[in-house]
């Protein structure tokens, strides 16, 4: 599942209004914040994560490893904000045409 341009600019702008609901600190990525985060995705499909208490490129690594273990795809990263994206069961977001 590779995300258009269009759809990215669609959900950056669902997203606009989301609060973080998910929150990284200095422990990182463990297996309960992984378990969480595929938890979350599963029932909004679209969430924002904080991901305080990581350089940046700790930062850039733990996105990765969210998107590689939770099949999820990033749709934006500003600052220490990443916001993620996998389609769930119930298809609560109907997404734009390529």
């Amino acid at each position: 599942m590779s995300l258009t341009s269009k759809q990215k600019r669609h959900l950056r702008a669902l997203a606009h209004a989301l609060k973080p609901v998910v929150m990284i600190g200095n422990a990182g990525i463990t297996d309960g914040v992984i378990s969480e985060i595929d938890d979350r995705l599963a029932h909004h499909e679209l969430i924002k994560v904080r991901l305080g208490g990581l350089a940046r490129e700790d930062r850039a690594a733990a996105i990765d490893k969210i998107c590689q273990k939770t099949g999820s795809e990033l749709v934006s990263s500003i600052g220490h904000i990443g916001i993620f994206y996998r389609t769930s069961k119930q298809k609560l977001i109907n997404l734009p045409k390529a």
